[in-house]
């Protein structure tokens, strides 16, 4: 490098330092009045990227998911038999289940009803070990406030007891007016509905049919005894779909290969449990070149696996090889679609959207699947306490 070119580079260095250290200085006293306390759903709305991943179109169909969650939920637990989801013509959001609807009581501690602390105090739910539910998606108690956070507009419906009850928030999560009586009815459950603000989701408020669709199919498979429909008024002709499938998780397997050469017409299929940890396995070959792998936690897809994925895979390679070894059978592996499901108690994730299972129990348990019951590969799956 020639004597000018290396006293252009330093010249750029420098002026570059110049720069970053504007932009980074702070030419200001660190007190005690630079501490600032978010009330409410402010930190939500201020840092809306930390509940639900991003603003984008993913984030905003989190907020959908988080809503149909609390539906499922209710499904586990025995009560729910339906969730319905509306797109409605102003591209705002219905969901509906027929549970037990949120608690409409005073509760003790905030002194407004229940159904208003859910909605609009983080961390604030009946999945932390109260009794209410054994098995939930939910974990940290903020998705429904969240989402309440997040819009421009929500409504909460409660049937409970005979009754119906109504409340409204209006710019991100502020109470209209507080929780009331507003008739009488037949039914039970809770219906939710939402509008997402603009002024959070810059990108897009358009909600996609096609996302919704794949994600309430894939819920519909893993929950057999619940019915799903989702239902797209926008447009001149309303679109309804209907999912519920009996087969479960075989079903979703042999939907996953459609269109594939299999090994065998047959879904192998185990199912067990253990202390608090129940699992579900369905596996079907085909002549495929690479695995595909499903796995989920309480309905959650977790895809990016964790250590009860880990497990399944060490106890499907540990198995097929010593029936491979003692059959003098060992040949190249076929390619394989298999669906994992588990529900558990105390579960966790590696963040708040729920990507990664975390905890080594959950390997160990899948590690276990070893006794056989159709296939030497798969049988009574056990669970560890978590």
């Amino acid at each position: 490098m020639s004597e000018t070119e290396n006293k252009s580079l330093e010249a750029s260095v420098l002026e570059f330092d110049k720069l970053e250290d504007e932009a980074i200085h702070v030419d200001h006293a660190y007190t005690a009045n630079d501490i600032q306390v978010l009330e409410g759903l402010e930190a939500v709305r201020l840092r809306p990227g930390m509940y639900i991943g991003s603003t984008s179109s993913r984030g905003l169909h989190h907020l959908v998911w988080e809503i149909v969650d609390n539906g499922i939920d209710e499904s586990l637990a025995g009560y729910a038999s339906q969730i319905d989801v509306v797109i409605e013509k102003d591209n705002s959001i219905l969901v509906r289940d027929n549970g037990r609807g949120m608690p409409v009581g005073i509760h003790q501690k905030t002194k407004i009803s229940a159904v208003e602390t859910i909605m609009t105090v983080l961390h604030a739910g009946g999945k932390f070990g109260g009794g209410a539910y054994k098995v939930s998606g939910g974990l940290h108690g903020v998705g429904a406030s969240v989402v309440n956070a997040l819009s421009e507009w929500l409504e909460v419906t409660v049937d409970q007891d005979g009754k119906r009850y109504y409340i409204r928030f209006e710019n991100g999560g502020h109470t209209v007016a507080p929780l009331k009586q507003i008739g009488t009815t037949e039914r039970t459950g809770t219906t939710v509905r939402f509008k997402p603000d603009p002024k959070i989701f810059t990108e897009t408020t358009e909600f996609n049919f096609d996302v919704l669709d794949s994600r309430i199919r894939q819920l519909a498979y893993l929950n057999k005894d619940l019915k799903m429909t989702l239902c797209d008024e926008r447009g001149e002709h309303p679109v309804c779909k209907e999912y519920q499938y009996e087969g479960g998780i075989i079903e979703y397997v042999r939907h996953l290969n459609k269109g594939k050469e299999v090994i065998s017409d047959k879904v192998i299929y185990a199912e067990g449990g253990q202390d608090h940890i129940l699992v579900e396995v369905a596996v079907q070959y085909n002549r495929d070149y690479q695995n595909q792998i499903y796995s989920f936690v309480n309905n959650i897809n977790t895809p990016e696996g964790g250590f009860h994925e880990d497990g399944f895979r060490l106890a499907l390679t540990r198995v097929l090889n010593k029936y491979g070894r003692e059959n003098n059978l060992l040949k190249k592996t076929n390619p394989s679609r298999r669906t994992m499901s588990r529900k558990v108690w105390q579960r966790s994730f590696r963040s708040s959207i729920r990507t990664r299972s975390s905890k080594d129990r959950r390997r160990r348990s899948s590690e276990t699947a070893k006794s056989a019951k159709s296939f030497p590969a798969f049988s009574a799956t056990l669970f560890t306490a978590s």
